[in-house]
């Protein structure tokens, strides 16, 4: 097969071996792939995979269809089309999926979406819902809304009665990401709305003393995104005060246990909202996979609204 190969920090398309199912994987013959933060940071030698996939092909979703199923499935078959969440390696022509974290792909809804459905919308949804606890009728501001998990999070949390303040950084974005859902707002008008009963922060430290300053009584925050910085000062006092919840989250390294019942929470409550239209995955562009470089350095350069996907 041809695969997606870091060196060196570039990439190329290049043959590499065809992966092999193991007990309960399936084969999957990868049509789309959607390009995340992660890969980037893969990239640059600054965030390994787990433990047995290789570290020099990226990718933490795909879809396609099943080619081949290793021993002991039971659920999917050769020629069902599947999507889900990977270690890496999913940049790929063939990519090994863990049937236990594999989802359908619902009749209707094509390759290119499903390819970046997975992570941004299990991402969102696992913070806001599973660490968050949000509630209808709560506010919520997400902060760094036009990207992948933030277009996601916006319409999950509308589509659960949520009142939602985006703030987005390109004035260009708002329009774009107000019709998912949200009141968009520049990232200094944020306050304007408060107090917030979650903030989802995609963006990082410098966020962080404003965040908790905008909280509601018994408030919470979940961090998922350190893109601007890592590292910030916090008063404690006024987390105190609001008996508030500073939390944080990541998908990629959690056991396969751990992956699935996320797996199983978005095939329940999110699959449906896809099938029937009611949240969508907004592309940027799609590029194919031979012209990955060139997809990398579009979602470096920021400004985009929703999802990069790379299509075989």
């Amino acid at each position: 097969m041809h695969a997606v190969v870091i060196a060196e920090g570039s990439l190329s398309w290049a043959e590499r071996p065809d992966p092999v199912p193991g007990t309960a994987e399936l084969l999957v013959r990868v049509h789309a792939a959607g390009l995340n933060g992660a890969d980037l940071h893969q990239r640059a030698g600054h965030y390994p995979p787990p433990p047995g996939i290789p570290v020099d092909i990226p990718g933490l979703e795909c879809a396609g269809v099943v080619e081949a199923v290793g021993p002991g499935t039971l659920r999917f078959a050769p020629g069902d089309r599947v999507m889900g969440l990977l270690g890496g390696a999913g940049q790929a022509e063939l990519a090994v999926l863990h049937e236990r974290i594999a989802i359908p792909v619902p009749d209707g809804v094509p390759f290119d979406v499903a390819g970046g459905f997975c992570e941004t919308f299990s991402t969102a949804y696992d913070a806001l819902f599973t660490q968050a606890s949000l509630g209808s009728g709560e506010r919520l501001l997400v902060n760094g809304a036009a990207g992948g998990v933030g277009v996601a999070a916006v319409q999950l949390a509308a589509a659960a009665g949520a009142r939602v303040v985006a703030s987005v950084r390109d004035p260009a974005k708002r329009d774009g990401v107000a019709a998912l859902g949200a009141v968009a707002v520049a990232p200094d008008e944020v306050a304007a709305h408060e107090p917030y009963d979650v903030v989802l922060e995609l963006v990082g430290a410098p966020n962080l003393a404003t965040d908790i300053a905008s909280l509601a009584t018994c408030g919470r925050i979940v961090v998922i995104g350190i893109g601007a910085g890592a590292r910030a000062e916090i008063d404690l006092r006024t987390l105190m005060s609001r008996r508030a919840t500073l939390s944080s989250s990541t998908l990629r390294s959690r056991p396969l246990e751990e992956k699935a019942l996320v797996a199983r929470e978005v095939e329940h409550h999110v699959l449906p909202l896809l099938a029937s239209g009611r949240i969508t995955v907004p592309i940027e562009h799609r590029y194919s996979f031979a012209h990955a470089e060139a997809a990398y350095e579009h979602f470096a350069s920021g400004g985009k609204l929703g999802k990069i996907v790379l299509v075989n």
